[in-house]
């Protein structure tokens, strides 16, 4: 559903400037490459505080008082 809706806005975007539809067409890969590594390291600080979340309830978990 949201590939649909943007590739109506692209053409809506195309219709009425199609030199700016071009232009956000060639920079989107772009912008997608350099938010990778933003990715990453947000995966990784999550992956961290999933951690420490175990290791925390570990105990609790261990008594019986998990499901």
């Amino acid at each position: 559903m949201k590939l649909l809706i943007l590739l109506f806005a692209w053409c809506m975007l195309l219709v009425l400037s199609w030199p700016l539809a071009l232009l956000i067409l060639v920079l989107a890969p772009v912008f997608w490459l350099l938010a990778l590594p933003f990715r990453f390291a947000l995966l990784c600080v999550e992956a961290v505080f999933a951690l420490l979340r175990a290791l925390l309830f570990l105990p609790i978990r261990l008594l019986g008082g998990g499901k």
